[in-house]
C-alpha cells in the first residue's frame, strides 16, 4: 500500500553549484598563493586549512544525491525536500486556491540537501516566481512575504497540490524549472534553493498525513502524505 522501492543512491555536484565551485576554487588558489609568497609559513598553513574547509562546506552544500524512486500507489505524496517538518495545519491559502487547505512545511537548514523534486507526478498547471522579504524561513509569515516560487500541480488522480518554495535569511536565489504544461514526476528536480529555506505544501483538507512535527524527511524518499483519489 505504501511500498515505495530505492535503485540506487549516488553523490556528484548539481549543476547550480558547478560555476560557483569553480570561481571559489580559483579565488582560493590565487589566495593561497600570495599568502605562501608574502607572509610567514604559520599564516600561509592556517589560510590552507580555511581554504579547505570553506571549499569542503560548498562542495558538501551543493551535493546532488541521485535517488530514483518506483512508487505502485500515484496518490502518495513524496518528500520535495530534505530537512524538518515543522507545520502541519490547516491554513488559508490565498493565492491559488482561495480556502483552507493542508499545508505541510519543510525547513531546510543550511546543511540540508538543497535540491527539490517534484512532490507527485502530474502536470504542472502554474509555476510564478515572486520577489519577497528575506526572514528566517522557519517564521509563518515567510510563506508569504519572502521571496518565493509557486508550484501547482495536477496529479493523475486530477488533484491539484500546491508546492511553494521559500527563500530563507540566507537564501538569495530560488531556481525553479516548473512551467505550466509540464509533465512532471517524482524523480525529476523541480528546482533549487541557495542556502538555508524552506518548502511549503498546500494539500486538501481530506489528505492522509503519515508524518509528524519534528520528523526529518529525505527529498524524494520520505512518504508525507496520501491524497483522497478514490
Amino acid at each position: 500500500m505504501k511500498r515505495m522501492k530505492r535503485r540506487f543512491k549516488r553523490i556528484k555536484i548539481h549543476k547550480e553549484g558547478r560555476n560557483i565551485i569553480l570561481l571559489l576554487l580559483l579565488f582560493l588558489c590565487v589566495l593561497n598563493v600570495l599568502i605562501y609568497t608574502q607572509f610567514d609559513k604559520p599564516l600561509a598553513v592556517l589560510n590552507l586549512c580555511v581554504s579547505v574547509v570553506a571549499f569542503s562546506f560548498f562542495l558538501y552544500f551543493f551535493r546532488n544525491p541521485t535517488r530514483v524512486v518506483e512508487i505502485d500507489d500515484p496518490s502518495l505524496v513524496i518528500a520535495p525536500a530534505d530537512g524538518t517538518i515543522v507545520v502541519i495545519e490547516p491554513t488559508d491559502e490565498l493565492e491559488y486556491f482561495g480556502e483552507k487547505r493542508l499545508q505541510v512545511s519543510i525547513f531546510m537548514s543550511v546543511f540540508s540537501v538543497h535540491a527539490n523534486w517534484y512532490p507527485i507526478n502530474g502536470i504542472v498547471k502554474m509555476a510564478k516566481h515572486h520577489s519577497g522579504r528575506h526572514l528566517a524561513a522557519y517564521l509563518p509569515k515567510s510563506s508569504s512575504e519572502n521571496e518565493r516560487s509557486t508550484i501547482v500541480i495536477e496529479s493523475e488522480g486530477k488533484t491539484e497540490i500546491l508546492m511553494r518554495q521559500i527563500a530563507g535569511a540566507l537564501a538569495r536565489r530560488i531556481v525553479t524549472y516548473a512551467h505550466a504544461g509540464r509533465h512532471c514526476h517524482v524523480n525529476e528536480h523541480v528546482g533549487f534553493i541557495k542556502f538555508g529555506s524552506r518548502v511549503d505544501l498546500f494539500l486538501p483538507l481530506d489528505t492522509e498525513i503519515f508524518v509528524e512535527i519534528g520528523d526529518k524527511t529525505t527529498g524524494n524518499e520520505t512518504i508525507l502524505a496520501r491524497l483522497n483519489e478514490d
